[in-house]
């Protein structure tokens, strides 16, 4: 499930002019984990029996049923596939009795009350509906034609199970159960960023310094593991860590050192890995069959949220800086569901939210998000994986997932439901920029952090395709620098070696690391890796290496390298070179150049509008919800990951993405879950998105990163769709004055009040059936405002809760001219605790075939500023 910082274009190497060895042709490369889409398997009843365990009638049936397809089934065994299945009965979160003999186990809806997990009802009630999923399965399939991989409870009432595409149309025809879902695959969807955000001037010292930041929050990281041996992970340089009552979670032990993996800061750690075996997509010699992260993701997401402070990133004899998590004292419970190469499955992930949400965590981050929409539910709001995290919002867990990186395109999310924080990526204030001065007085730019060669000296410039020892190996793609056994050393030592950035390193089979390796083995004193043609969606990031290198990134540039060495290399008639005169030195990069036009969205960042359905209809709800750093993160990563090969056997690596955005929220939802331990899932986010900014540091509107028609960089405009609510700020966020509560209730009102879901879909996936509404989904009281098909005049309402002392608010709007916006009442007055109803009223003025964006302020007489998003398209019909 990783959201994959996939460069996203990629070819091989073009040799379009005589012989330059710096030549490449890119194109758009589109990746996906599996088939990119999931496959249509969604089996649901054909009428609303009762389980079939309450029915014995039904049994002689069944009995016919088994007898005609047992044959068939252990022949079609051999095509078995993954289902998630959901069967009647409510799951521990909603049991409220009435099935003899097992005590009710839910909780008053909003309340702060947990459900005690470890009590004899939920316990009883647990292994009551686990004996259900596997008598429902003995009864319809012989044993060793099927395998249950997991029961799923305290979330959802159901079970994931591999078997044949006939055994599900079997299943999903049988008396109980709801639906028959495919499973599908999912993806992976810091030194500095404390800094940039505040956190240590602003926010530490109110939570009583760095050493007391998080103390006792819990957040779970559904991910690809954690190396637990990280100094990011230490506890025995920090003060005692005591018991956390509350959670209770399990150590996995690590099956080489017979070691648990916990310490102390790490309070959980476990695996889940049943539906990849089945899938045959499991390698136990490189994803190993623990909580160890043998990917690096798990660990560089868990060290940005709640690594510790003040640790070293040295990579190359150089320090880069200390990194620090946001909420440096909370503890990390690990739940591996994702792995090396494939990423994941829905039914390994599900199973990992149901142990944590089980187990007590605060706060969940989910660095992941699936392939595509889903295609087996009408909506994207109603599957296992949303559906599961709705019962953990219920649970009171704050759950955070990363937007997705298929920016800049529209309407790229993979994160859809409002009871979800979407983050979205932000580029920070840091730059590392490179230069590499030729011969003839051209400076060209390019990036690497890396040092300098020697000052006032130049050296000679040699291609790699000019240096073969064999030019037969030129059609294996030598220029890309990835074997010097192919390299001439006596012609490469002492210069710098010129090479071309090929298809390999989007694919990952090259890496500059690899680059600098190669250089430094043949003695030479630096490299240049250099591209010609780059389509949208090309990212590169600057790459720790130990000798001088620069990567030559604009196409312009690379072509001005290419010319001035073609034209200072005299060859024969054959095309060999007689001498090498070009010339050049590569400047120092080590240090970042601060900028002050930050934070800018970055290009990869998933763009809004949301989608409700798998037909890409535009929801009345905006996301993301809210931007954070994300591009060029220094954090913890794990010798042994392969997912960046720039940091192979490294300690630290920065590498960007919205996985990277997720956690900065994730850390800071923990320092706001320790100033307010009561507050709901919905308050905490509310915080966050009403006291966030759209201004960057230089005060100006925030920009967003985009493709010209040129192919390069440029910025625009930033609107909603891209940032949300705005950019984070935690100072702020600690201390709102107003927040917008929700809750499951709320969120059902939601679903029963957006047009095309079937209301026994609702029913399948929530155990509620639609006593609920809010006219019109724009209604839920969330902090912010879309309705994607304005007619006429609409009118929506909002409910505001004073959490500070009392204070007098007046409201004021502000809308494009498309659409007319008008606030009621004008002010109003709120004791601590109260709460208050206001509208906000949206008419068409024109009909602009475009959306119209605008804000809604509530600013208090004692300082506090509550900034709420409008967003709204009109139509004359």
């Amino acid at each position: 499930m990783k959201d994959r910082e996939n460069s996203g274009a990629g070819e091989g190497l073009s040799l379009g002019r005589p012989i330059p060895g710096v030549v490449l042709t890119i194109r758009n490369l589109e990746t996906t984990s599996g088939t990119g889409r999931p496959v249509p398997g969604r089996f649901g009843p054909t009428k609303n029996y009762d389980l079939i365990f309450r029915a014995p009638f039904y049994l002689d049936a069944f009995f016919i049923l088994l007898c005609l397809y047992g044959l068939f089934q252990a022949i079609t065994w051999f095509a078995a596939e993954i289902y998630i299945v959901t069967v009647e009965g409510e799951p521990v979160i909603n049991y409220r009795g009435g099935v003899d003999g097992f005590e009710a186990t839910a909780v008053e809806p909003d309340s702060d009350e947990k459900i005690d997990v470890t009590s004899d009802f939920v316990l009883s009630y647990a292994r009551h509906l686990e004996k259900r999923h596997d008598m429902l399965l003995d009864m319809l399939f012989d044993q060793g034609t099927f395998k249950k991989l997991y029961s799923y409870s305290h979330l959802i009432n159901g079970f994931a199970v591999h078997i044949s595409p006939e055994q599900a149309e079997i299943l999903g025809r049988a008396p109980g159960v709801k639906s028959v879902e495919r499973d599908w695959k999912v993806r992976k969807l810091t030194t500095h960023t404390p800094q940039f955000l505040g956190l240590t001037t602003g926010v530490w010292p109110t939570e009583g310094g760095f050493d007391r930041a998080g103390e006792d929050i819990v957040i779970g990281f559904v991910d690809s593991g954690i190396y637990p041996l990280h100094p990011s992970f230490a506890s025995h340089n920090t003060d005692p860590y005591g018991p956390v009552p509350k959670y209770r979670g399990k150590c996995e032990v690590d099956p080489e050192t017979k070691r648990d993996l916990c310490n102390g800061k790490i309070v959980g750690a476990q695996h889940f890995a049943e539906a990849a075996k089945a899938a045959g997509a499991f390698n136990p010699d490189i994803n190993f069959d623990s909580p160890i992260d043998g990917d690096g993701h798990g660990s560089h997401t868990a060290s940005i949220a709640a690594g510790n402070n003040g640790i070293s990133v040295r990579m190359h004899g150089y320090e880069f800086g200390k990194a620090s998590g946001m909420a440096p004292r909370a503890r990390i419970a690990v739940y591996k569901a994702l792995y090396r190469m494939f990423g994941g499955f829905v039914a390994d992930v599900v199973a990992a939210i149901d142990q944590a949400v089980h187990d007590g965590v605060d706060i969940l981050n989910l660095s992941v998000g699936p392939n595509s929409p889903p295609a087996t539910t009408t909506t994207t709001f109603l599957n296992p994986f949303d559906a599961a995290l709705l019962s953990a919002v219920k649970a009171g867990v704050f759950v955070v997932q990363a937007a997705g990186n298929g920016g800049p395109s529209p309407k790229t999310l993979l994160s859809y439901s409002p009871w979800i924080a979407t983050v979205a990526a932000a580029v920070d204030d840091r730059r590392y920029k490179n230069h590499l001065i030729l011969g003839n007085g051209k400076i060209l730019a390019g990036i690497c952090l890396s040092p300098a060669t020697h000052a006032n000296r130049t050296f000679t410039l040699v291609a790699a395709n000019d240096v073969l020892l064999d030019s037969s190996v030129a059609k294996y793609g030598s220029s890309d620098c990835q074997r010097p056994e192919v390299l001439n050393k006596n012609l490469v030592e002492g210069n710098i070696l010129l090479c071309g950035y090929s298809f390999n390193f989007v694919v990952g089979t090259a890496s500059i690391k690899r680059v600098s390796e190669t250089a430094k083995s043949l003695g030479a004193v630096g490299f240049v890796l250099a591209v010609e043609n780059a389509s949208p969606g090309t990212k590169f990031d600057p790459v720790p290496v130990d000798i001088p290198g620069i990567l030559i990134t604009d196409v312009s540039m690379s072509m001005e390298l290419i010319d001035y060495y073609n034209v200072s290399t005299p060859r024969d008639w054959t095309g060999r070179v007689k001498s090498f005169e070009a010339v050049g030195s590569i400047g120092e990069s080590l240090k970042p150049i601060l900028h002050k036009s930050a934070p800018q969205v970055a290009l990869f960042s998933a763009r809004g509008p949301n989608i409700k359905d798998y037909s890409f209809q535009d929801a009345d709800l905006l996301k993301p919800d809210i931007l954070a750093p994300g591009s060029l993160i220094w954090a913890a990563w794990a010798p042994n990951g392969t997912d960046e090969p720039n940091y192979i056997g490294e300690g630290f690596a920065m590498i960007s993405g919205t996985s990277m955005a997720a956690p900065h929220i994730a850390g800071i939802a923990a320092l706001v879950k320790q100033r307010h331990p009561h507050w709901s899932p919905a308050a905490i986010k509310s915080a966050l998105m009403t006291t966030s900014t759209t201004l960057d540091r230089a005060e100006r509107p925030l920009q967003a990163q985009q493709y010209s028609g040129s192919n390069t960089l440029s910025l625009v405009p930033a609107t909603p769709f891209d940032y949300g609510s705005g950019h984070v700020n935690p100072r702020a966020a600690l201390d709102p004055g107003l927040i917008f509560d929700a809750g499951y209730e709320d969120y059902l009102g939601f679903l029963c009040t957006t047009p095309g879901i079937d209301p026994h879909e609702i029913k399948n996936h929530t155990n509620t059936p639609c006593n609920y509404t809010l006219g019109h989904p724009s209604n839920l009281n969330i902090p912010s405002i879309t309705i994607s098909h304005l007619i006429g005049t609409q009118t929506v309402t909002r409910t505001v809760t004073n959490v500070a002392e009392e204070e007098t608010y007046v409201i004021t709007a502000r809308m494009a001219p498309s659409v007319a916006i008008e606030t009621s009442p004008p002010a109003m007055t709120l004791r601590p605790g109260a709460s208050r109803k206001f509208t906000v009223t949206l008419t068409v003025r024109s009909v602009s075939g475009a959306y119209s964006f605008g804000m809604v302020w509530l600013k208090g007489n004692r300082g506090h500023k509550v900034r709420i998003t409008v967003v709204a398209m009109g139509y004359d019909r």
